[in-house]
């Protein structure tokens, strides 16, 4: 691993200077003005700028900045996951949060918060409004400020936020250098000026920046030192931790630079060191940091299940996809109100997609509960991969496509050669070869299974009939299947070390022209069917119940409604008789 290379003096230096690289930004219009008229002029435009946001979002940024300045973490928590979806829902919808300059006349001019007030600005401009360079070069000088604060400083920063929050700082921080690296490729749809401009700032968004943060936070938190130390107890975490690593801001920050660590070399194919990076960190612990937030728990998981896919590590990659994927289905009801519920949904859905290619390509025995979703959302899918050929390809690459990580080129393109970097291959494209070239000889597994096991002897021109090609490709089509029905199965803690294991419960011995298969049936696990459908017969009498009480309450208000109209009309009808 490379991260001995980043220190922090040498991370100070290249973010100072990446912060500075670029000058685009709003001067003064009228430069003859004194200084002092103009600082008058911008504390009147402010003044007046802070009056005309909504009174809600006045209280909302007041009760933000007294409990950041308490560090009442708790409050720090309801104002950031509650409110601020809440009111931005309500008031900003379709536009940006007030100017931070306008939000720095209610808060004292206070320079932590407002840094921190403009990440939120920007990530809600990224979520819902169109993006232009100079936003995309703005929130990146704004990471620079957060992070040089957080770094460079003699000691601990006395500032507590809640994990959540430091969750979604390091992971719009990775989403936004995606986004970038992502716009500056396609050249094509770029404007002269706009390739001008990227080519002047290419130190903006520069991987090896990113990269700098997350190691120097990793660092700065002494975290990997800790998880190591946390199997001798929590005197030795506490050594291991250091001045900086004892504080929650920096420990939690560095765990989640790990993560996202992942993720940034998953984005650029590395799925090897991806892996490695999480030496540390045990996922068979229920309790680890990562559980303390949802979307980093699920994040970890699709990350780990996409790596061992790309590694032809079916196995591992099915058992990580159905553990999360059996998590986010028994956890939904508590995060239906949660800021980041579709989020995790979307990424729930994606984490189906690559389960149906794995189970399709390897296939294995899942839970009832995600075999039931899995046929009900790609039974299709998996169905048109088993019969093989060009459709099971084209399924194949439809699926990777929608449910892959965006992956990236570190490297920004040759300007000087638009035609060049226009024609090159996308890194999507890229990494979908890759599978495929994988894909395309494992594709003949579920093909055979699906004949195999239903003889126990079978003749192999008798086989070669039936899937219409000759005795000798059939003869390779075995071999290929021999081998790669056994693939390297995780056996402890270390996500990379592995034995060689049967990796399907069918196996067969090539004798001359004969085939001799051989099943291994594992018997059903009745307990849990019955408990699952003890549920569900619970569920149905509780609503079928509750439909009863409906509908005898509303006959019971339309008879009271209908009795003094009954007796109005007999009363109507004997002044008639009369």
């Amino acid at each position: 691993m490379y991260q001995d290379s980043y220190e922090d003096d040498e991370f100070a230096g290249n973010i100072d200077v990446v912060a500075n690289t670029y000058a685009n930004v709003d001067e003064a219009d009228d430069v003859g003005l004194e200084e002092e008229e103009l600082q008058l002029m911008l504390l009147q435009q402010a003044q007046a700028g802070a009056q005309s946001i909504p009174e809600p979002v006045r209280k909302f940024l007041g009760h933000l900045h007294r409990n950041l300045l308490s560090c009442n973490v708790s409050d720090l928590a309801y104002n950031y996951e509650t409110q601020f979806a809440r009111l931005s829902d309500k008031f900003y919808a379709k536009a940006p949060w007030p100017e931070p300059q306008f939000v720095a006349a209610l808060v004292g001019d206070d320079g932590l918060f407002l840094t921190l007030y403009r990440e939120l600005y920007y990530r809600h401009i990224y979520s819902r409004l169109p993006l232009t360079l100079e936003v995309r070069f703005r929130s990146f000088e704004n990471y620079c400020d957060l992070f040089n604060y957080i770094l460079n400083s003699d000691g601990p920063i006395e500032m507590e936020l809640p994990n959540q929050w430091l969750w979604d700082i390091v992971d719009e921080f990775i989403y936004q250098f995606q986004s970038f690296c992502t716009h500056r490729m396609r050249v094509a749809k770029r404007s002269p000026e706009e390739v001008e401009l990227l080519r002047e700032n290419d130190q903006v968004w520069n991987t090896y920046s990113v990269l700098n943060v997350l190691y120097s936070l990793i660092q700065k938190s002494n975290i990997n030192q800790q998880l190591a130390a946390s199997q001798q107890g929590p005197e030795a975490v506490d050594a291991a931790a250091g001045e900086f690593g004892g504080r929650p801001l920096y420990k939690m920050l560095g765990y989640f630079s790990i993560i996202g660590l992942v993720r940034v070399h998953c984005m650029l194919g590395d799925y090897t060191l991806a892996l490695r990076t999480l030496e540390n960190i045990d996922l068979a612990n229920s309790r680890g940091l990562f559980t303390r937030v949802t979307a980093c728990h699920v994040t970890v998981y699709y990350y780990v299940g996409f790596s061992y896919l790309m590694m032809g590590r079916y196995a591992d990659a099915t058992q990580a996809f159905v553990h999360i994927l059996t998590f986010v289905a028994r956890t939904r009801h508590y995060h239906q109100r949660s800021h980041l519920f579709d989020t995790v949904n979307k990424k729930a859905d994606q984490m189906y997609a690559l389960l149906a290619m794995t189970v399709a390509l390897s296939p294995a025995r899942v839970d009832e509960m995600i075999h039931g979703q899995l046929r009900e959302k790609y039974g299709d899918h998996q169905h048109r991969i088993q019969r093989g050929g060009d459709e099971a390809i084209e399924v194949l690459s439809d699926l990777f496509l929608y449910s892959c990580p965006k992956f990236i080129v570190p490297n920004p393109p040759n300007y000087n050669d638009l035609e060049a970097a226009a024609a090159a291959v996308e890194p999507q494209q890229h990494q979908l070869q890759v599978f495929l070239r994988e894909a395309r000889l494992q594709v003949v597994v579920p093909t055979l299974r699906s004949f195999l096991k239903l003889y126990t002897t079978m003749g192999l021109e008798q086989l070669a009939t039936f899937l219409d090609i000759e005795a000798p490709e059939l003869r390779n089509q075995l071999m290929i299947y021999k081998q790669r029905c056994r693939q390297i199965r995780c056996t402890g803690a270390d996500l990379l070390d592995g034995e060689p294991v049967p990796a399907t419960d069918l196996d067969f011995a090539l004798q001359e022209d004969m085939i001799f298969i051989a099943e291994s049936r594992v018997g059903r696990r009745y307990a849990d069917w019955f408990i699952r459908n003890a549920n569900k017969m619970q569920d149905l009498v509780s609503t079928l119940e509750a439909l009863q009480k409906t509908a005898a309450a509303t006959a019971a208000a339309a008879a009271s409604t209908a009795e003094p109209d009954a007796a109005a009309s007999v009363a109507a009808d004997a002044q008639v008789a009369a």
